[in-house]
């Protein structure tokens, strides 16, 4: 599995429609990708959402990203991560 970072942005429709609700079907969105989300938050600022969430490749992250975008309301810009150790394995001469 592969760790990608979603940073989510409510469109002006989305918000007048926010609900505890919308966590269920992003969930559903990400499990039906073969995805796990393993954590996300909310926050103040230009990003309204941020998600740490695992896909099996990078056209399940693409899907899920697109089909949150359509049923959410929320625009995500997503992109792969690795965690330090894995990225400290990389560096040559290491």
């Amino acid at each position: 599995m592969t760790t990608f970072i979603m940073f989510g942005k409510y469109t002006p429709g989305a918000m007048e429609k926010i609900s505890a609700k919308r966590t269920d079907i992003a969930n559903d969105i990400i499990s039906d990708c073969g995805g796990e989300l393993k954590a996300a938050y909310a926050l103040l600022g230009e990003t309204d959402i941020i998600a740490l969430v695992e896909f099996p490749n990078i056209e399940m992250a693409l899907k899920a990203s697109v089909e949150l975008s359509r049923q959410l309301g929320i625009t995500f810009t997503t992109t792969p991560a690795v965690s330090m150790d894995e990225f400290d394995k990389l560096i040559p001469g290491k």
